[in-house]
């Protein structure tokens, strides 16, 4: 059995992205040692087998590989913009390795693709774990941070324009301060926040609770961010602002332009559930078809493999 050495980054999100990643690998046959970069110390102690591969999210496995002066090939999956602190800290100094004929790029992003000559890979997950087994009790949640006045805004706009809707949000807790401190509508913060989320069951869970997520993505030119693909493998209904990437699902996927187009939709989709359950159940389709995770690896390594 091949092995891998996978590293699990500090941030939430590319833990979460990391995990539909590793389990493509589990999937696919392959044995997954961890570095966890939140829990272990000790580097070197995870040097002692043959990987075939080390794989991770960003820079992480980049800046390991030239550290450590690794001469096993390196995978790393990029969903933040490259050349920018949010791939992190270290990006100036590993972006030129980037090219090493043993380091392959794979970026969420079509556009941004395009233009740094990477390969275009959009999000994927693990279908297993994110699919339809409960009945909603929420209306309409929100994943992420309110780190713009158009994210905190939006929420509290629409609690206000449905006052009938239930409403949930998660985020880790530091970003509930930052959003208190950023409104004086703080009853509807706190009656919304529901803590936050740091691994795919939970994250499954809270998803499978809400009958639909809106989505404003964050970075980006054309992509649709991680929580579009969790969402629709759930049979969930995600609004959309506009994206190129759409087109992924045959632009089924309804878009919302501000917030009362997107009060409106969500009003809609509330109460036609013959129209809600067509596209949801579309959207599953093209999920497990394309955007599986053990299909979704395979397709990684056949790339590799003829490069």
């Amino acid at each position: 059995m091949k092995k891998i050495l996978a590293i699990m980054p500090v941030s939430i999100g590319g833990r979460l992205t990391t995990s539909s990643i590793i389990d493509g690998f589990k999937l696919n046959d392959f044995e997954v040692k961890i570095f966890d970069e939140l829990k272990d110390e000790d580097f070197s102690k995870f040097l002692k087998s043959d990987y075939s591969y080390i794989i991770g999210y960003d820079f992480s496995p980049v800046k390991l590989k030239i550290d450590y002066n690794l001469k096993i090939p390196c995978i790393a999956y990029f969903s933040d913009v490259i050349q920018s602190r949010t791939s992190g800290v270290g990006y100036k100094e590993y972006f030129k390795y980037l090219k090493n004929p043993d380091i392959y790029t794979f970026l969420w992003d079509r556009e941004l693709s395009k233009e740094g000559d990477y390969i275009y890979f959009p999000h994927f997950v693990n279908c297993e774990i994110y699919k339809n087994f409960s009945i909603p009790k929420t209306d309409v949640a929100f994943m992420g941070r309110f780190d713009t006045d158009l994210r905190l805004n939006t929420f509290i706009e629409l609690n206000e324009k449905l006052p009938n809707v239930t409403f949930k949000w998660y985020a880790i807790e530091r970003h509930y301060l930052d959003a208190l401190s950023r409104t004086n509508k703080k009853d509807i913060i706190k009656k919304a926040y529901s803590g936050f989320i740091d691994n795919e069951t939970d994250m499954a869970d809270a998803i499978n609770d809400c009958k639909i997520a809106y989505n404003i993505n964050a970075q980006g030119k054309t992509s649709l961010n991680y929580r579009t693909m969790q969402v629709l493998a759930c049979e969930r209904l995600i609004i959309s602002d506009e994206r190129g990437e759409l087109d992924l699902f045959n632009n089924i996927i309804p878009v919302w332009s501000d917030t009362n187009d997107l009060a409106q939709k969500i009003k809609y989709y509330l109460n036609n559930f013959d129209e809600y359950n067509k596209i949801v159940k579309k959207a599953r389709e093209i999920i497990v078809k394309n955007h599986n995770s053990s299909i979704c690896v395979k397709k990684m390594l056949n790339i590799i493999e003829t490069k």
